[in-house]
């Protein structure tokens, strides 16, 4: 079968992240460690469901792979040579007996690799439903991975066949379209913070992004109750425009502090040096871009006891200044990917209800997917996320069908 195949370069690597630094919005695939390549499907392990791939859709994670601005001490959570792409839509090719699923049958991939998938007994995080957070990522009878595609063995979706855990294969909802089906990993990474870290009513909630991360996160806010101010920072007008129409209140476009502080109802204070300060401002801030600036700018904009939560997948950041940190009490939090979280009383699990908000017919996904590519022209498809000032590029997709 044809794959997009991630090898072992070191050198490649620290060539793509040289380039990337001088070339942003590139995609080098000519330095990129990255291959197209006939491969022999094999499922990870027995008893798992065999799938034929429709959709896999391009995720940050990817992109930084590309980049080369992975996290260094994320190495060992990742196994070589990998099948690259956790966002799978498919259909079932094959089912082990018992599994309650059929040939033909419609499914999603929740790319989780926890104790379940590796044959082991239940981490106390496991035992939970807290799977994210599996303390046995590294061990059982799979290589190191969090996720499937960025497993030697549990290969990913950019591919014309993947394999699953019946656990982690989630019927098609009847109704639902296969482009809005590949769009429910990506709103899962945000609906999981979200239901962890709610807003309480009337709050005034920054989120800091409008690529496909911070949309999700504007869509998840509402369609799950909230009713408080919405205030969105975005980088483009399409991404601006898309904010509006998900449910934020206001948008600004790359805002100074000054206009960050009364958008937030904080007031502007100035300083000899430092470019000035925030007194008061947003309840809770939830940074889909996860950069030195946004944190920076994000500790800033809250008010004291505010909340921070970090949706992107950052690495190192630079020089910050933390001083609000303390002198506010500010609460800072990560999220990782997705699992089970309370929501009212209950225990849910996010990835399906992700699925029932898509197939509801009430969550906004006009102009989330913009890009259908085929697998050979791989090339492209990531250039067009590499740039997506020039694509327009919310969110593009490998389509295998």
């Amino acid at each position: 079968m044809k794959a997009l195949v991630y090898h072992r370069s070191i050198p490649r690597y620290l060539l793509s992240a040289f380039f990337n630094k001088i070339q942003r919005k590139r995609f080098h695939h000519l330095v990129t460690p990255l291959k197209l390549e006939d491969v022999a499907f094999q499922p990870a392990r027995p008893g798992w469901v065999s799938i034929k791939t429709r959709l896999c859709g391009i995720c940050g994670s990817d992109l930084n792979l590309l980049k080369g601005a992975e996290s260094m001490l994320l190495e060992p959570y990742a196994s070589l040579p990998m099948i690259i792409g956790h966002e799978i839509m498919g259909v079932v090719d094959s089912a082990p007996p018992g599994s309650e699923l059929s040939p033909g049958q419609r499914v999603v991939v929740e790319p989780m690799l926890d104790c379940l998938c590796r044959e082991l007994p239940p981490c106390r995080f496991c035992a939970k439903g807290e799977y994210n957070l599996c303390e046995n990522f590294l061990d059982g009878a799979l290589p190191p991975s969090t996720v499937l595609g960025f497993n030697a063995k549990a290969s990913g979706g950019m591919a014309e066949m993947t394999a699953a855990h019946p656990s982690k294969v989630l019927p098609v909802p009847d109704g639902l379209s296969d482009e809005d089906a590949v769009l429910v990993d990506s709103m899962a990474s945000v609906m999981q913070p979200i239901l962890e870290n709610f807003p309480a009513p009337g709050e005034t909630v920054l989120i800091w992004g409008a690529g496909v991360l911070g949309q999700h996160a504007v869509r998840c806010l509402r369609a799950m109750g909230f009713e408080g101010r919405i205030l969105v920072i975005a980088r483009h007008t399409f991404q601006a425009d898309m904010a509006r129409a998900g449910g934020a209140d206001d948008v600004l476009r790359s805002p100074s502090r000054q206009e960050l502080a009364k958008a937030c109802g904080g007031r502007f204070i100035p300083t000899t040096m430092g470019g000035g300060n925030v007194e008061g401002g947003a309840d809770m801030v939830f940074d889909c871009v996860a950069s030195s600036g946004t944190f920076q700018e994000a500790l800033l904009a809250l008010r004291a006891r505010g909340r921070y939560v970090m949706i992107g997948t950052a690495g190192e950041l630079g020089k910050v200044d933390v001083s609000s940190l303390w002198l506010r009490q500010l609460q800072v939090t990560g999220s990782a990917s997705y699992a089970t979280a309370l929501w009212q009383g209950e225990r849910v699990r996010t990835y399906q209800l992700c699925l029932d908000h898509l197939a509801s017919g009430g969550y906004p996904t006009e102009g989330l997917l913009t890009g259908l590519f085929r697998l050979e022209h791989w090339k492209q498809a990531f250039q067009s996320s590499f740039d997506k000032a020039g694509s327009g590029s919310m969110k593009a997709a490998f389509d295998f069908r």
